[in-house]
């Protein structure tokens, strides 16, 4: 058993690697630039200058891309770790119910989000191990998805003012008080929940698989972490 318990999942996102790679690149092709101008007489050209721009980018970009964690997520047999550059988050398979993908009503038909949505179980046990500074940053990134939310479900103007503000006072079903950024967080959660049955969204951002792949992969977990993990570490 203790074997197995050692055993994990480790899944790194896609927009996380080749950092140190794409920064080296725009670093060399910015030192061979500069070099080339001082060997060679003349002011620098349009394309040079261009040149220039592109390699500062990339070495920009390169430079972002290394300070995301190496890996984005953990499986384990007994929990699932969300791991972001501001903290981590930890949801226990006891209090993991399912995953799905939210879907927003577009007319007649349903746009799916390009996101992972989870059901959780008892979210007083999630919200006790959540730091309040990783709970700030996600309500931040994840703004706009909840906002295409409620434009989708306020076509008329009408919404519930508690869903246009972010309450910094939240008392849960269970009768514990939160404020502040972690009430901030529990309240989004319950908002995302009365609009996509979902109370935690994992952007696809942070995968290393399609979406749909990777619910069916939460999934299969949820109903045998023993037997999941087996399967994935063997292949």
């Amino acid at each position: 058993m203790d074997e197995f318990n050692a055993m994990q999942i480790k899944y790194r996102a896609q927009g996380a690697k080749h950092g140190i790679e794409v920064l080296i690149v725009g670093a060399i092709g910015l030192l061979f630039i500069m070099l080339f101008n001082l060997l060679r007489p003349g002011e620098i050209s349009i394309l040079e200058i261009f040149l220039v721009s592109l390699c500062i980018a990339a070495i920009t970009i390169g430079f972002f891309k290394t300070q995301e964690p190496f890996y984005s997520l953990v499986l384990t047999t007994e929990q699932l770790t969300y791991q972001h550059k501001y903290g981590v988050w930890h949801l226990a398979h006891s209090n993991f119910k399912s995953s799905g993908i939210p879907k927003i009503a577009v007319g007649l038909e349903h746009l799916e989000l390009n996101v992972v949505g989870i059901k959780v179980n008892d979210m007083d046990e999630f919200l006790t191990g959540l730091a309040p500074r990783i709970a700030g940053k996600l309500l931040i990134e994840q703004r706009h998805l909840f906002m295409q939310l409620i434009q989708k479900n306020c076509k008329n103007g009408d919404c519930p003012s508690e869903w246009l503000v972010e309450d910094t006072q939240y008392r849960s079903k269970n009768g514990i008080s939160y404020n502040g950024l972690i009430a901030m967080f529990a309240n989004r959660a319950k908002h995302l929940q009365l609009l996509t049955g979902y109370e935690l969204l994992l952007p696809a951002s942070v995968l290393d698989r399609n979406i749909c792949e990777f619910s069916a992969n939460l999934n299969a977990w949820q109903r045998d972490p023993l037997k999941f993990i087996a399967s994935q570490v063997s292949n």
